[in-house]
């Protein structure tokens, strides 16, 4: 019995443990449920898997059931974050228990009721609880607000490495509770027009209505959500990768404003959707442009403290280009977290900004399709390769070494770089070829790009064996974890 309970306090009560566990689940359902996805469903698999599980499936409830599933691995990811944002900045240790607590029942319930609501019967005992967990996870977030409030003067820095205001505010902090109020307004923002699903709303796609001529607020507030929720999941991991490398200096001083202003122009840009939306894009766009200056800042620190620390490992005191590259890359896992960031604006930004200006002379002349192909393999590629920064992160967080970080970062960065690229190629493939010869890029993409991410569900499925090995021993690396208070960056805590 005591082994059980230990395990117990070690998944549900120590930081490690719990990401542990949202990975854990994560990885379950992007497997389980993956095998509904499109070309599996071609291929015949989705049918054995929808017997298999015992799944009642209707095609009239085809959006609702996505949109349950997205939600479920939406709120899972944000979990992540909050456990590393509660480790990682400092607040009282209640406050953090109490945060982790919530939002640990919360998302857990939702994901669970959520899916069995969609996916196995309309039970509305089910779908309560789903909406129950939804909102233990707001509450947790409105303690994680409380929590962050930076203009205490327990919080307050005066080192000058780190950006403040004059009166010794912290701006990092600043930048964390700005994200923390903005996506607590942006929840309410979807969940008001969710609360209407079925009472006069029907539940729909963005993409569906894209060319949709006149779209009620309800729509607007849906897709206004939808955008911003993921844009601040990135705000939130880019803060958290930051506070991880012990961001700092006078790159530091210059990034946390941008952050600051750009969040903020985003969410009014994205709330502003409802009663102008065509000026709220340009608005839209405009804010993003702060934040993306603020993560090139945070990479460059990023990737000279990665090369210098290997550089002074070797004994080296002054090195050219090529040794200055050897170093950086010498380590796969924080190389990775940073340039996961570069890559996004490669196959993310860029693609979209280009959608953007050329869509109504360019964009708009291809099919419905095919313009609804550019949208969801754009906020596919976002999320996946956000999902790929958090597992390498973990990875950096788990202390994995040796030959097996070599291996782990690399698969996972390489693998999921080509299937990004080759998913970027499929849903701008009609700037290439015309619909009557697109079979071979389509045929060829797709098989590199599932394979790809079956590629790295493999090093996932690799890594979650290995821990729930660990699990099973009496004197394991876990029993390390639940010890550990502090999480740690190259052996130096980050707290200030």
């Amino acid at each position: 019995m005591k082994a059980l309970i230990d395990r117990f306090n070690y998944l549900f009560r120590s930081t490690k443990g719990l990401i542990l566990v949202a990975i854990a689940l994560i990885a379950i359902v992007t497997a389980a449920f993956g095998m509904l996805s499109g070309p599996l469903k071609e291929w015949g698999i989705s049918d054995v898997a929808i017997k298999l599980y015992g799944m009642k499936l209707v095609e009239a409830e085809r959006e609702g059931r996505i949109i349950l599933l997205y939600h479920t691995i939406a709120m899972s990811v944000i979990a992540i974050e909050t456990y590393l944002i509660t480790a990682l900045v400092p607040m009282k240790p209640q406050q953090q228990a109490n945060i982790n607590a919530t939002i640990t029942v919360g998302y857990i319930t939702s994901l669970v009721f959520g899916l069995a609501f969609g996916y196995f019967g309309r039970n509305f005992v089910y779908h309560g609880l789903f909406i129950t967990g939804q909102a233990l996870v707001f509450f947790a977030g409105l303690q994680l607000a409380v929590a962050l409030w930076p203009w205490r003067a327990e919080y307050h820095v005066t080192d000058p490495a780190y950006a403040h205001t004059r009166g010794g505010v912290d701006l990092e902090r600043v930048a964390f509770f700005t994200m923390a109020v903005v996506t607590l307004i942006s929840a309410v923002f979807g969940a008001v027009a969710g609360s209407l699903f079925g009472n006069g709303f029907e539940t729909f796609l963005a993409e569906d209505i894209v060319r949709q001529p006149v779209k009620n607020a309800l729509q607007l507030a849906v897709i206004g959500h939808l955008h911003i929720m993921l844009e601040l999941i990135a705000v939130a991991l880019t803060l958290i990768v930051g506070r991880w490398f012990d961001f700092k200096g006078k790159l530091h001083r210059w990034a946390m404003p941008l952050m600051i202003v750009g969040t903020l122009i985003v969410a009014g840009g994205v709330w502003a959707v409802v009663p102008f939306e065509p000026v709220a894009h340009m608005i839209i766009n405009v804010g993003a442009f702060p934040t993306l200056i603020a993560s090139a800042l945070l990479v460059w620190f990023g990737w000279r403290k990665i090369a210098a620390a290997r550089l002074a490992e070797r004994g080296i005191t002054r090195a050219g280009f090529g040794r200055w590259l050897a170093a950086l890359l010498h380590d796969p896992v924080k190389f990775g977290m940073l340039w996961q960031m570069v890559y996004m604006n490669i196959v993310v930004t860029a693609v979209g900004i280009f959608f953007a200006i050329r869509l109504d002379e360019q964009i708009r002349t291809w099919s419905l399709r095919d313009e609804q192909v550019g949208l969801t393999g754009h906020w596919h590629i976002l999320a996946g390769i956000i999902a790929t920064i958090i597992l390498l992160l973990y990875a950096d967080l788990a202390g994995i070494k040796g030959k097996a970080r070599q291996w782990f970062g690399w698969v996972i960065l390489i693998a999921s770089d080509i299937a990004f690229g080759a998913v970027t190629l499929f849903e701008t493939k009609r700037l290439y070829v015309t619909e009557a010869n697109q079979q071979p890029l389509v045929d060829v993409s797709m098989i590199v790009s599932d394979a790809g991410l079956a590629t790295v569900l493999i090093a996932l499925a690799a890594l979650m064996v290995w821990r729930l090995i660990d699990l099973f021993r009496r004197d394991g690396r876990w029993a390390k974890e639940a010890k550990e208070t502090k999480l740690e960056d190259g052996g130096a805590e980050v707290e200030r």
